[in-house]
């Protein structure tokens, strides 16, 4: 584990007295360090005031040792560089690669659960490493929980596209690649989920809930358990806290979509199956029910006027919501045979 210097106990004069403040970012790859600087810096540069930065890296020593000499004794926000200390997740890689159809060596839940372990502060922010936030991302946060009763606060991931996003594809599904969806709240609401890129909790309700049980799913399990164990309504999202995520040209394909559809719903019954009782399908139905009541209505008033791509959205939105389904029927199947 290598560490820098950790931060001052109290937020300085001319920061409001909201609730402390850590935040952790979970990294893997040399090839997005870049991205990965950037998501550091921006969470160093907030309006309200951050106890420290983690950067915790999994399973690459390369970029921890890269990591590690960034930061050390820098100005302002402090910056801790931690290996993941977990590696039962180097086990599931082939599973990775059906649900987002890739490679790669990236435990997410259990390197947010070794950051957070070692966090002080009362929250805990967590952003992706290839994100970046905006100045008043944390600011934003932490408003909600001047609120005791919630105990999870999310915001709005916006696509950060390599390139242009193309014509067909449904904003109901941005789901796919991580981002804010047409179906999320416009103002800030309470939600039944959060998504990964862009969510906070309180730390006592995370060590409550035992932090992050599996590496695929860690927003969902998260959001999840807190339901359960405080009653709905304790998480809210705030669409003005938002943090810019990027989307690269892979990811708005055919081929990811249609992956991404099919094998998340399927690995989700197993996820579901190990949060037991806290375990809920409703956001999936009520997904389904937004879709039929608007969305489709959208794309059908679209076609009648002739616009671009509305029909192909509307193709896409169905298959979408068909390859899920199979996708659940699987998993199903995949458990019983199990």
């Amino acid at each position: 584990m290598t560490e820098a210097s950790a931060g001052p106990d109290e937020a300085p004069e001319g920061f409001s007295a909201d609730p402390s403040v850590s935040v952790v970012i979970p990294a893997y790859s040399m090839k997005r360090w870049p991205q990965t600087r950037k998501a550091v810096e921006s969470a160093r540069h907030q309006t309200a005031y951050v106890d420290e930065v983690i950067l915790c890296i999994d399973n690459n020593q390369e970029l921890l040792e890269l990591a590690a000499n960034e930061w050390p004794g820098v100005e302002g926000t402090p910056v801790r560089v931690l290996a993941n200390r977990y590696d039962a997740h180097l086990s599931g890689r082939d599973e990775h690669v059906k649900v987002h159809g890739e490679s790669r060596r990236f435990g997410a839940g259990s390197a947010r659960n070794t950051a957070a372990e070692t966090v002080e502060s009362e929250i805990v922010a967590f952003m992706d490493d290839d994100a970046w936030a905006e100045p008043d991302w944390i600011q934003r946060l932490l408003s909600v929980y001047r609120n005791p009763s919630v105990m999870a606060v999310g915001g709005a991931p916006i696509p950060d596209y390599e390139t242009s996003r193309p014509v067909w594809y449904p904003p109901n599904f941005d789901w796919v690649f991580g981002c804010v969806y047409d179906g999320l709240p416009r103002s800030e609401a309470p939600t039944r989920r959060l998504i990964g890129a862009n969510m906070s909790v309180r730390r006592e309700a995370l060590e409550a809930i035992g932090g992050f049980h599996v590496d695929e799913f860690d927003d969902l399990d998260l959001c999840m358990r807190v339901a359960a164990r405080y009653g709905e309504g304790r998480i809210i999202y705030n669409p003005h806290a938002v943090v810019h995520h990027y989307v690269p040209r892979a990811r708005v394909t055919w081929r990811y979509f249609w992956r991404r559809c099919f094998f998340v719903n399927r690995a989700k019954i197993r996820a579901f199956r190990g949060m037991g009782s806290a375990a809920s399908l409703s956001a999936e139905r009520e997904f389904v029910w937004m879709m039929l009541k608007k969305r489709s209505v959208v794309e059908l008033r679209r076609a009648v006027r002739r616009e671009p791509g509305a029909i192909r959205t509307l193709l896409a939105m169905t298959a979408g919501v068909a390859l899920a389904a199979a996708g659940h029927v699987r998993g199903r199947l995949d458990q019983l045979t199990r």
